[in-house]
């Protein structure tokens, strides 16, 4: 009976260590199945998350295109089609004429003027009056000499200045 008792006895024990390894076995592959799965999950999740991305950049995209179509047609509104043209810079071409520089002028640099004198022309006017006086007033033998003189210095001198306060106000671009 001895001897049937150690055989039953390692015949558990063998079996026993079998099916815990099995169990092992079973078990590694399911946690690799399982960490698989996981994986997989956290890659849907970050193409959702790439997905909502791209569709707030469009939003963001359509929102910004919509205010300036909003900031177009309160411009179009607000100058209720009196636009003026000034020509800003035209630009330098080696060969051809005066006409043809104008023209190409047109069709590049235009924007809209802004209401009132520029400095330019503001300074234009005082220093061709200031000018004019003082040539008349200095040129005593030619007053009337004295004054163009005076009146085409000072006007030349006022439009420099004038040009200068333009450039710093931004209403004239270098």
């Amino acid at each position: 009976m001895k001897n049937l008792f150690l055989i039953g006895a390692t015949l558990m024990l063998m079996t026993s260590c079998n099916k815990d390894q099995k169990i092992q076995t079973t078990s590694l592959e399911q946690q690799k199945l399982d960490y698989q799965t996981r994986q997989i999950d956290i890659e849907k999740q970050k193409l959702a998350i790439e997905k909502e991305k791209i569709n707030f950049e469009k939003q963001k995209d359509s929102i910004n295109q919509v205010a300036k179509e909003q900031g177009r047609a309160e411009a179009r509104a607000k100058n209720n089609g009196n636009t003026k043209v000034v020509y800003v810079n035209p630009p330098a071409q080696s060969s051809g004429t005066a006409s043809s520089n104008s023209s190409s002028s047109s069709s590049s640099n235009t924007s809209t003027q802004k209401k009132g004198w520029s400095s330019a022309a503001k300074g234009t006017v005082i220093g061709t009056v200031g000018g004019a006086a003082a040539g008349a007033i200095i040129s005593k033998k030619n007053p009337g000499l004295g004054a163009v003189i005076g009146g085409v210095v000072g006007g030349g001198t006022g439009y420099a200045i004038g040009r200068a306060e333009d450039r710093k106000s931004g209403r004239v671009q270098k």
